[in-house]
């Protein structure tokens, strides 16, 4: 052993050194490879002499890299050299059987190389050289002779693969001296092969059947489908001496000459020479060759497209498609190997061929249908995990969701193109399992799941009316009552399936019953699933809200019904896993559904008083209960208490949902005497629970959820008692100011936005209060200048301060749009003034967000009306004329329209500038010729405008405020709006021309 071969041995196994030596080593082989010549002698030598299977690789893969990369340094005086000792290993003395595979991989991977390079002009006969005459030829030289035809396929000829432009026209180069020189011999090769070695040796008839699959696409197909090979292929199908890898082989070959691409009626033709009946009447057989029958019925179907049910030399595509559609079929729901996906695709390209499907199509797709609803079904041996889902049940779900996806598709499909078929199946199906006591989980779901899918290809007006069979399907589901449906998933489907034709019930009103006993019985709320109970509260607040109406005759049958849950829903465990699901559903709908079906007109107000007293009391006192314990025991973040009053909180304020409800505590001054101390009372209770709800809020502020509980409680409960809640407002709004992060103020900014739109003026003492908490804690959070922006910037804290920042200006908006300016100026508040408009101003003149912008602009201009009285300097705030002047008409109106990322082709930014516009119309009214001469002196004549313009703007300002002399009302508005449109336009003109000049000391942003 020389130092190559140690050196070798010890890249290729690396445990037998440690990291230093085998570095060494593998700088020592790269050496080896500087000299082309030299590497090329050495590996020859080594291929030779060297016992070890690790240095013939090395060898074999250092020649390789040496064709494929350095190829123009070998001397052309080595190349025979080089040609000559691959054609040996290859043929005259072929690497050992005993070898690995992968080293006559290698070999074969080495010559495929350089015929690329060189075949035809620099090598013309290594195919030639390399073909194995039989019977004499040695089994290794043929098996190498495969090995080289799929290493060419895979690293040139074939097109699965992406090529460049340069190996395009490489593989053209060699297909064409093939098909020239040897295509031919290699055909009567494979033919030898098969049929020498079909008994002796099948895996070298397998592997020259494997290649010659490859090259069918480009050789001329006479070669392979003629009276010799067709019937050698079918005989290895069909013997039973034939192994499975044999047969697949053979299989691939027939497949491949099916798929050649000609011609359509060339191809139907060539189809009808390949006798598949003789496979295809054998069922064992069809389960073997699956891919076979599904390729097949792939081509005939494309051929029937081309050319529909024309007869072509006595056969039509049709009946060749239909000769092998029952083995489809059955290879789809028996076969464990078909790729389903393949299948899928045909079976859907077959249905969209139909338009009136004949009564022979018709039961192709009841065969279709069966199939779908065969493979659509669950593993019993996964029942339990699914009904009280655990980590495998949950997989095996989304697995089954993902496997269904192709599937439902192709069913819709058949729905669309056969309404009654489908109808008819799945009416079929329902009578079987309903009548059945042995109709398992697994049948019973699959059947709904199509019942249901089947609504989807249905239109509105269809379900209404019941076309079709769907009166009697319907029909059906709201009366069955199915022998497995305790468990989770058939119980999901039905009430999905159920709710997915309800507009049916709209239309059939004697239905209603059937539809309440469905969501109310077992089968619904009550089911002892607690997943399938809150679907089903959930679906029931679904069907209230289309159906309330006709609901409203049962209302004492439903809520008699519901009663029940209430209890339960205040005693549960919300602490408990079993009590955790997804999303939003955990069963507060119900409470929902409730109070929609109590507020219906149709209800007396005396009714719906005593209603919601019979639902509100429990709530009330259970959340009293708990404040209580609470306040004796303490209460923590992830505690069960915190969670059941959260629970509680959202029932209150889901049943709060009633239409009525503003007008049922707001009728004490209408003459119902018979209602009046139940309503009060009514009143009293909701004043009270939500006394309750601010307690536990003060109690314990740092509790999140709680507090965005309670946020949207609050918000519920300023609609429902209008006035009424003014005595617990100032605690309310104290307690939610309460070490309130960016994400509360948001919360809590929008509840008083709220408050604002609907009592306006009346809450102003209440603003002045907490306003200086607001600005303070706004001013301390948001930043002064604008928020920085690149890589790492947009984390959460930052979004989470932009939202806070929007929601401050909407609020502050909102406060001056809403007669409330005066609470800038009360005397607790007047310390934030000056930081409140720096923050408008610089928001006006440059935030990135230009419908911000615009609502600054906005304030400002309801604050100049407000605030500024006159024109001889008598306001309200001094200096606030001063600061408007100087600042917000220059810095804003002029100097942030100026700077060129104000887009005039944008759309939010004319709105923005209309906006400006008015703001300088406004200042002019109210702050006079004060405003005036600043804008122009220090204004445009700083931007270096023109004299003429300046006086032109000064006098499209001045006609705009000037009254119009006209006998009609009408033409003296719509000359005021030419005139602002006039200056509006004039402004955008004047401000572009002083963009052109950008001159003088005047640096624009």
């Amino acid at each position: 052993m020389d130092d190559l071969e140690k050196a070798i041995l010890l890249v290729y196994e690396p445990g037998a050194a440690d990291l230093a030596l085998r570095a060494q080593a593998m700088a020592f082989c790269d050496r080896a490879k500087a000299d082309p010549s030299a590497l090329l002698r050495l590996c020859l030598d080594r291929l030779n002499r060297s016992p070890f299977v690790p240095v013939h690789f090395w060898c074999l893969q250092a020649l390789h890299d040496a064709i494929l990369l350095c190829y123009p340094s070998i001397p052309p005086a080595d190349l025979p050299l080089l040609r000559s000792a691959l054609l040996s290993l290859a043929s005259d003395r072929p690497l050992p059987p005993a070898y690995p595979p992968f080293l006559r991989n290698k070999l074969a991977q080495a010559l495929a190389a350089l015929i690329r390079l060189e075949y035809p002009s620099l090598w013309p006969d290594p195919f030639l050289r390399t073909l194995p005459c039989l019977p004499s030829a040695d089994p290794a030289s043929v098996d190498m002779f495969a090995r080289l035809l799929v290493a060419l396929d895979d690293d040139l000829l074939s097109h699965d693969y992406p090529r460049s432009p340069e190996e395009s026209a490489d593989a053209t180069r060699v297909k064409d001296a093939m098909r020239l020189q040897c295509v031919p011999q290699i055909a009567r090769h494979w033919f030898d092969a098969a049929s020498f070695y079909r008994s002796s040796n099948p895996s070298l008839a397998t592997a020259a059947l494997d290649t010659m699959r490859r090259y069918v696409t480009w050789i001329d197909i006479a070669l392979i489908a003629n009276e010799a090979f067709v019937p050698l292929l079918f005989d290895l199908i069909l013997a039973p001496s034939s192994t499975e890898q044999l047969r697949a082989a053979a299989g691939g070959c027939v497949l491949a000459i099916a798929q050649k691409r000609m011609d359509p009626r060339q191809k139907v033709a060539l189809l009808r020479t390949l006798p598949v009946n003789r496979v295809f009447s054998d069922p064992e057989l069809v389960l073997k060759v699956p891919d076979l029958v599904t390729g097949y019925a792939a081509e005939a179907l494309e051929c029937y497209k081309k050319l529909g049910s024309a007869e072509i030399d006595g056969s039509s595509p049709l009946e060749l498609l239909e000769e092998v559609l029952s083995s489809v079929f059955y290879v789809m729901q028996e076969s464990e190997e078909v790729e389903l996906g393949n299948v899928v695709d045909f079976l859907s390209d077959y249905v969209t061929t139909m338009k009136s499907p004949s009564q022979k199509q018709a039961m192709y797709l009841g065969r279709i249908l069966q199939v779908i609803r065969e493979q659509i079904c669950y593993d019993p041996a996964y029942r339990s995990n699914l009904d009280i889902p655990d980590k495998i049940g949950r997989e095996e779900e989304d697995q089954m969701a993902e496997h269904r996806k192709e599937l439902l598709m192709l069913f819709c499909s058949v729905c669309r193109v056969a309404p009654d078929v489908t109808q008819l199946f799945i009416q079929t199906l329902l009578i079987s399992a309903l009548s059945s006591s042995e109709a398992s989980v697994e049948e019973v779901e699959a059947t709904l799941t199509l019942f249901y899918r089947l609504g989807e290809t249905v239109n509105e007006e269809a379900v209404r009316t019941g076309s079709g069979s769907l009166h009697e399907l319907v029909d059906m589901l709201l009366s069955s009552r199915f022998p497995c449906h305790s468990h989770r998933m058939v119980a999901l489907i039905y009430l999905e399936t159920v709710t997915r034709f309800m507009k049916f019930v709209q239309d059939n009103p004697q239905y209603v019953p059937h539809v309440l006993s469905v969501f109310l019985d077992e089968r619904g709320i009550h089911h002892p699933n607690l997943n399938v109970s809150r679907r089903a509260s959930y679906l029931f607040m679904r069907a209230v809200k289309l159906l309330k109406a006709k609901f409203v005759p049962y209302l004492d049958m439903i809520l008699q019904g519901l009663q029940d849950i209430v209890a339960q829903f205040t005693s549960s465990d919300w602490s408990s896993k079993d009590l955790k699901c997804p999303g939003s559903e955990d069963g507060s709908q119900t409470f929902e559904a409730i109070g929609l079906l109590i507020g219906m007109e149709d209800v007396p107000l005396e009714k719906q008083s005593e209603y919601l007293a019979a639902f509100l009391n429990p709530l009330c006192e259970k959340l009293s209960g708990l404040l209580l314990d609470a306040k004796a025991q303490g209460l923590e973040e992830s505690s069960a208490k915190v969670l059941t009053i959260q629970q509680v909180i959202m029932a209150l304020n889901a049943l709060s949902k009633v239409d009525s409800m503003n007008d049922l505590l707001q009728i004490a001054v209408q003459p119902l005497e018979l209602c009046l101390s139940r309503l009060v009372e009514l009143s009293f209770k909701l004043m009270h629970t939500l006394d309750v709800v601010l307690e536990i809020l003060i109690s314990f502020p740092n509790i999140k959820t709680l507090r965005n509980k309670i946020t949207s409680f609050i918000h519920r409960m300023v609609d429902i008692l209008g006035a009424s809640i003014f005595p617990s407002l100032p605690v309310a709004l104290k307690a939610l100011l309460v070490e309130s992060e960016p994400k509360d103020m948001v919360d809590f900014l929008v509840l008083v936005n709220q408050l604002i739109c609907k009592f306006g003026t009346t809450i102003e003492a209440i603003l002045v209060e907490i306003f200086p908490v607001i600005a303070s804690r706004l001013i301390a959070i948001l930043p002064k200048d604008a928020f920085p922006s690149g890589p790492g910037c947009n984390t959460e804290e930052v979004r989470e301060l932009q939202e806070l920042q929007k929601t401050l200006y909407t609020f502050l908006h909102v406060m001056a749009n809403h007669d409330l300016s005066s609470v800038f100026i009360a005397p607790n508040c007047m310390g934030y003034l000056d930081a409140m408009m720096q923050l408008l101003l610089l928001t006006a003149c440059s935030h990135k967000d230009i419908l911000l912008r615009k609502l600054c602009v906005q304030i400002f201009v309801k604050l100049v009306r407000d605030w500024c009285t006159n024109c001889n300097g008598d306001d309200k705030v001094p200096g606030f004329r001063s600061f408007v002047i100087e600042k917000f008409a220059t810095d804003c109106c002029l100097y942030s329209v100026l700077d060129k990322s104000f887009e005039f082709r944008d759309a939010n930014t004319l709105v923005l500038f209309g906006e400006i516009v008015l703001a300088q119309k406004v200042m002019y009214e109210k702050l006079g010729n004060d405003f005036i001469i600043h804008f122009v002196s220090q204004g445009l004549q700083a931007a270096h405008c023109p004299r003429e313009l300046a006086e032109q703007y000064y006098q499209k300002l001045l006609l705009l405020l000037l009254p119009h002399i006209t006998s009609f009302e009408l033409s003296n508005v719509l000359q005021q709006a030419n005139d602002a449109k006039a200056l509006r336009s004039f402004y955008q003109l004047l401000i572009e021309n002083l963009r052109q000049q950008q001159n003088g000391s005047l640096v624009f942003r």
